[in-house]
């Protein structure tokens, strides 16, 4: 039987136990954080008046209902064990402010509709329930800088001290009449504690350890107050110009775009001025090489292509009267339609151009890209530094052919 189970019917006997026998336990005047009424009281859940709290393993109610009554909060107090939940709704049922739930506490924080709690609290119930599942759960239930306050045991009445590993061990549940009930509790040394805590997201204020006021007795409690982490979102770090004035322009930034045919032929168009190029032009504020690209092959040549279908092989860097020219190189894989002379003004027509004999002369970008594409290919140009190999060439490049920081 797993540990959930153990406890839950250990817990429902006890309950059973005490319904059958009719026994009636006394109102508290405070919270007991320990077994003797020794040590502080409600006053470590801070200011709680017309608040949302949860209690965990609220037992036959005694608590919570002192809560509700005395600070005016709202008390959800959460039993797994069916008979003491009876006996919390027989003697409690009624009290203003206090809501009495039947439940496994973990699968209550886990599942709507439990809310978001200013406050949680446990008086020996947490060391029942597997921390590494509640914890986390509790976390989420709980508000940021809300507090946790809860007391697990720390020494068991054979002397036995707390593990240094997590990890739910047997002890013993007495009951009246010398019978006695196994349960599994998790009992933990505060480091380890407190390392749960911080893991779920919590920041532990106070750790005090509560003896019995006979010094016979090796019984003793873990007290904690935590709170949940308040995130603090990182700072962001600002930026601005120098100046309002725009920076002086000392570069013109195109792009060439290399177009093939199924027979491997390539785009070229004949310029007014008497050379041949690839598409491309200018690109535009805010554009991306790709919509460049595609942008200028369709007002070029009535060719349509998607971004997508475009892939930028790099960025070739050289200089043209006294301006730093830089062009991206493009291949568009995919396209539709046959290429038209659009603007007629600038471009005569163009042709479909087998790569072994291309007419020249080539304007210089439109060289420089092609002998990007095809680095073997015999074009003579000025040579342009490639500062920026974006991706693969489509044609593998030859032997001794480096792609990054060489000239082309």
């Amino acid at each position: 039987m797993d540990n959930t189970s153990v406890n839950e019917q250990a817990w429902t006997h006890y309950g059973r136990h005490h319904l059958d026998r009719g026994t009636v336990v006394p109102e508290p005047e405070r919270l007991d954080w320990g077994f003797w009424g020794t040590g502080p009281g409600d006053e470590l859940l801070g200011e709680i008046t017309g608040q949302r709290v949860l209690d965990i393993g609220s037992g036959i109610g005694r608590y919570p209902a002192h809560l509700a009554r005395t600070r005016r909060a709202e008390v959800h107090a959460v039993e797994a064990s069916a008979t003491q939940h009876q006996r919390a709704v027989d003697r409690y049922g009624t009290t203003p402010g206090l809501r009495l739930v039947h439940d496994n506490a973990v699968e209550y924080l886990r599942n709507a509709p439990a809310p978001v709690y200013d406050a949680a609290y446990s008086v020996h119930g947490l060391a029942y329930i597997d921390p590494h599942q509640l914890l986390p759960a509790l976390a989420s239930r709980v508000r940021a800088g809300g507090k946790l306050v809860f007391s697990v045991l720390h020494t068991n009445s054979d002397g036995a001290g707390p593990a240094d590993e997590v990890a739910a061990r047997d002890e013993i549940l007495p009951l009246k009449g010398g019978d006695e009930l196994p349960v599994r509790m998790w009992v933990l040394s505060p480091s380890l504690w407190e390392d749960l805590l911080v893991e779920a997201g919590f920041l532990v204020e106070d750790i005090t350890v509560l003896t019995a006021p006979e010094a016979t007795s090796p019984v003793a409690c873990t007290l904690i107050a935590a709170r949940r982490r308040i995130e603090i979102p990182p700072r962001r770090v600002t930026s601005r110009p120098r100046s309002t004035r725009p920076p002086i322009a000392n570069a013109a930034f195109g792009v060439g775009v290399i177009v093939t045919d199924t027979a491997g032929r390539v785009l070229l168009g004949h310029h007014r001025s008497g050379v041949w190029e690839c598409p491309g032009g200018k690109i535009d504020a805010g554009e991306s090489i790709e919509e460049a690209a595609v942008r200028e092959l369709q007002e070029e040549t009535t060719l349509r292509a998607e971004p997508g279908d475009v892939q930028v092989l790099a960025l070739l860097l050289d200089e043209a009267g006294g301006t730093n020219r830089l062009t991206a190189v493009a291949l568009v894989s995919s396209y539709s339609g046959d290429p038209v002379a659009a603007e007629p003004d600038l471009v005569s027509r163009w042709v479909w151009a087998d790569t072994e004999t291309l007419p020249d002369p080539l304007f210089v970008p439109s060289a420089q890209a092609l002998r990007t594409w095809r680095p073997e290919l015999p074009i003579d140009h000025p040579p342009a530094r490639r500062i920026s190999p974006v991706s693969r060439p489509a044609h593998p490049a030859p032997s001794g052919f480096r792609a990054g920081g060489d000239s082309v």
